[in-house]
C-alpha cells in the first residue's frame, strides 16, 4: 500500500487539571494528587492519497483529539504525523498548510467581525497563493465550488444558514489548496436534509480534488456512506480498522460489533418498532482506565488475560487490523 499520510504511535496526554479548591490547597502546602489524561494512546494509521478514512467511537474516546494531532493544531506527546514523508509538525509547531479541518459548528468556527469573503481571503494571502487584489476573484471561485453565490462575499456569518456557513467553512479550507482534509463532526450540527447536501458536496469536492481525508463522526450511516476504510477508536486507542463494506459486515472486535449494534433499526414485521442493543456498562474514566484491554469491563467474551496483558495489533492484511485477544484466539485456531 502507497502510504501518503502516516500517523506513527502517536500519543497525547493531557494535564493534569486542579479545581480551584486544589490549587489553594497545593498553594497552602497540601499534598494534592495529580493524574493526566492520556486522550489518544500509541495510534498508528498508514492512509493511501485518495483515500477517505472514517473514525468513529463513543463522545470522550479520542477522536477530536486524534483529528487535531493530524491537523497539527495540538502537537503530540510523543510520535509523529507526516504527508508524504514531510513532517506536519516540528517543535511543537505545524509547519505545513497541506492539512486542514472543517469543524462541527462553522458559527463558532467563522470569526462574526469579519465579512466571510475576509475570512476565507485571509490564510491565501497569508501564505501566498492569491494577492490582495486578486482575493476577491479567487474567493469568488472558491465560493462557485461550493455551491454559494459570489456575491455573498461582503455578507457576515450572521447572515447565512448553517448549511450556507458550513459550505464557507469548507471554502476557507479548501482555498488553502490542502493534500489532506480532516473533518470533525461536519454534518451534525446541521437538519437532516441539509446534511444530505453537505455530504454529496463533500463527496464531489473530495473525488474532484484527489483529496485525502479523515471524517470523524458519531452518525455511523454517514461514515458508510462517505469512508473508504473506517477506524474504531474506544479509550484513545484504535481497536479495528478495516475497509469499510468489511467492518461493517463483519465487524471483529466485540466492541466494534456492540457499536453498531446500538444504532436504532426499524423491525418492519414487528409493527415497525424500533430495536436497538445498547452496549453494556459505562465507559472507564480516562484519568484511570483498567488494565488489560481497556474494553474488558464491557465485553461479554473477556477472559482473564483480557483483564491482564494489552492486546497487541493483530495486521489481518494491509488494509484491516483488529487489537482483540478474543480474535487472536480464533486467528491461531485456524
Amino acid at each position: 500500500m502507497s502510504v501518503f499520510l502516516k500517523i506513527d504511535d502517536v500519543s497525547r496526554l493531557f494535564g493534569p487539571k486542579l479545581s480551584t479548591g486544589e490549587k489553594i490547597a497545593a498553594k497552602l502546602g497540601a499534598k494534592v494528587e495529580t493524574r493526566s489524561v492520556r486522550a489518544v494512546s500509541d495510534v498508528s494509521l498508514s492512509i493511501r492519497k485518495g483515500e477517505t478514512l472514517g473514525l468513529v467511537g463513543e463522545s470522550g474516546c479520542g477522536k477530536s483529539t486524534l483529528g487535531r494531532l493530524i491537523a497539527g493544531i495540538l502537537p503530540p506527546t510523543s510520535g509523529s504525523v507526516s504527508i508524504d514523508g514531510a513532517a506536519v509538525m516540528e517543535n511543537g509547531r505545524k509547519v505545513t498548510t497541506r492539512v486542514q479541518t472543517v469543524f462541527q459548528d462553522p458559527f463558532a468556527s467563522l470569526d462574526p467581525r469579519m465579512k466571510v469573503g475576509e475570512t476565507v481571503a485571509e490564510g491565501p494571502i497569508a501564505h501566498g497563493l492569491t494577492t490582495k487584489s486578486g482575493a476577491k476573484t479567487y474567493v469568488a471561485e472558491w465560493f462557485e465550488r461550493v455551491g454559494l453565490d459570489p456575491v455573498w462575499v461582503d455578507r457576515y456569518p450572521h447572515q447565512f444558514s448553517g448549511g450556507q456557513r458550513q459550505r464557507i467553512a469548507i471554502a476557507r479550507a479548501l482555498a488553502m489548496k490542502p493534500d489532506v482534509l480532516i473533518c470533525d463532526e461536519p454534518v451534525a450540527s446541521l437538519d437532516v436534509s441539509i446534511q444530505a447536501q453537505i455530504i454529496n458536496l463533500f463527496l464531489e469536492l473530495t473525488q474532484g480534488l484527489d483529496l485525502t481525508c479523515v471524517f470523524i463522526s458519531h452518525d455511523l450511516s454517514v461514515v458508510q456512506h462517505v469512508s473508504d476504510r473506517v477506524a474504531v477508536m474506544y479509550l484513545g486507542r484504535i481497536v479495528e480498522l478495516g475497509p469499510v463494506a468489511e467492518v461493517f459486515g463483519q465487524p471483529a472486535h466485540p466492541y466494534t460489533a456492540a457499536l453498531f449494534g446500538s444504532v436504532p433499526k426499524l423491525v418492519l414485521d414487528a409493527d415497525e418498532l424500533v430495536r436497538f442493543d445498547s452496549i453494556e456498562g459505562e465507559v472507564p474514566s480516562p484519568l484511570s482506565p483498567p488494565s488489560g484491554c481497556y474494553y474488558h469491563p464491557r465485553c461479554p467474551l473477556a477472559s482473564d488475560k483480557c483483564r491482564t496483558a494489552q492486546p497487541a495489533t493483530a495486521e489481518i492484511s494491509d488494509l484491516r487490523a483488529v487489537a482483540c485477544h478474543h480474535f487472536e484466539t480464533q486467528l491461531s485456531g485456524q
